[in-house]
């Protein structure tokens, strides 16, 4: 009987990449793809939950993004450089790849339901905690609603690098973009967020201020 042939190293990797050997290891034995899942699970549901807004829809895009995964491993291979950067791993811009579509296609099921996928985030519990618990939760429901507005595009930059911390390169693989668009993209989807942000401060203190003319203190 032949010995097994082993597991084909790509050309080049990434320095650090932190997902190649246990890829690889899930590759050869599926059910050590379990590291996999529990390293990103938060990331893809948190990904999942601000583009639909959504437990539920959240956690089944989470689920089927992961099945996805599982059933196309065999077919990854890294192709991650030096040049992209310590840590980079193009497992992680493949997985998010998969939930991009995922979430896609939940939007497609689902036309007649209102966009508005950030509103909630600051009043349910937030595993990833973004804003950090010292935000007040007013402006924390202001700031993800205006990029709840925001063109997908947009919406999706902003997801990717402020809730999942990805890297401008990952980003660019994720939605498939230069990284030059990437950053324009982020660079006005903030300036949009400020304007919408500006103009809500200053509807909120002309109401105040129209509140305190017709109740004068006494």
């Amino acid at each position: 009987m032949s010995e097994p042939q082993p597991l084909r190293e790509p050309a080049v990797a990434a320095a650090g990449d932190p997902d190649l050997a246990d890829v690889r290891a899930a590759q050869a034995h599926r059910p050590a793809f379990e590291v996999l899942y529990r390293r990103y699970l938060d990331r893809v549901y948190g990904y999942a939950f601000y583009q639909l807004g959504d437990h539920h829809d959240a956690e089944d895009a989470t689920e089927r993004t992961f099945l996805a995964a599982l059933a196309a491993l065999p077919r990854f291979e890294e192709r991650a450089r030096p040049a992209d950067g310590e840590g980079a791993s193009t497992f992680r811009v493949w997985l998010f790849r998969i939930a991009r579509n995922v979430v896609a296609n939940t939007r497609r099921a689902r036309r007649r339901h209102p966009t508005a996928p950030l509103d909630a985030a600051a009043v349910v519990p937030d595993p990833l905690d973004i804003e950090g618990r010292a935000a007040a939760r007013e402006d924390v429901a202001a700031a993800w609603a205006a990029v709840g507005r925001l063109p997908a595009d947009r919406r999706r930059a902003i997801v990717l690098r402020f809730v999942d911390e990805m890297s401008t390169a990952e980003i660019a693989g994720v939605l498939g973009r230069s990284e030059n668009a990437v950053r324009v993209l982020i660079h006005r989807a903030l300036r949009s967020v400020a304007r919408d942000l500006g103009r809500g401060r200053a509807a909120r203190s002309i109401n105040r201020d129209s509140v305190a003319r017709d109740n004068p203190a006494r």
